[in-house]
């Protein structure tokens, strides 16, 4: 595994800025298959925002055309630890009634917050709910969800890169890795990362 120096910590790759791209071509490609009626797509944020953008892109260069729009949720506040419970800090504003939605997510790990939006979504009238994540994280699932396209299975590390960060930091990074501690343990393994 490569591992980086970045602003004093020992970053390891866990999959590249080519694997990345090779597995969203690929995403788009099994949703446009599926030929969606009258596609809106719904990055849940903050973490899924650069997987979405690489998404969309790709989905346009599949021959697909969909409306955007955006819903922030959140279980944990200032914690770091999942409430449980699920909040939406920001709504998203357009109509679903007899249209198919895409739900984009960074990780699959309680599915707590991905099946909330689902539910959400169809008790709204969507016509289909499918879901798109990055990384699905088995093992922490707590609710009965499964991802209809999923990039990377993950294996149990605290993840950072890609949108997702650790206290602030790593977003930008290109890839997806884990934050290696002094002793060589990856930084808050097992941390339950996303509801």
């Amino acid at each position: 595994m490569t591992e980086l120096l970045i602003d004093g910590h020992r970053i390891g790759v866990l999959f590249s800025e080519k694997e990345i791209a090779a597995r969203v071509k690929a995403i788009a490609t099994a949703i446009a298959a599926r030929n969606p009626a009258n596609l809106l797509v719904v990055p849940i944020l903050k973490g899924s925002f650069v997987f979405a953008a690489d998404l969309i892109r790709a989905m346009h260069h599949a021959g697909l055309s969909p409306e955007v729009d955006f819903m922030i949720l959140s279980s944990y506040r200032k914690s770091t630890k999942s409430s449980g419970q699920v909040n939406v800090l920001r709504d998203i504003e357009t109509d679903v009634r007899g249209r198919d939605v895409l739900l984009i997510d960074d990780i699959l790990e309680s599915g707590r917050t991905l099946a909330f939006a689902k539910d959400l979504l169809a008790a709204r009238g969507a016509r289909a709910t499918l879901t798109a994540v990055l990384l699905n994280k088995p093992g922490h699932l707590a609710a009965h969800i499964a991802a209809d396209f999923e990039g990377f299975t993950c294996p149990d590390k605290f993840v950072v890169g890609y949108g997702m960060d650790m206290a602030h930091q790593f977003r930008e990074l290109p890839f997806v890795g884990h934050v290696i501690r002094d002793d060589g343990a990856s930084s808050e393994a097992g941390a339950d990362k996303k509801a």
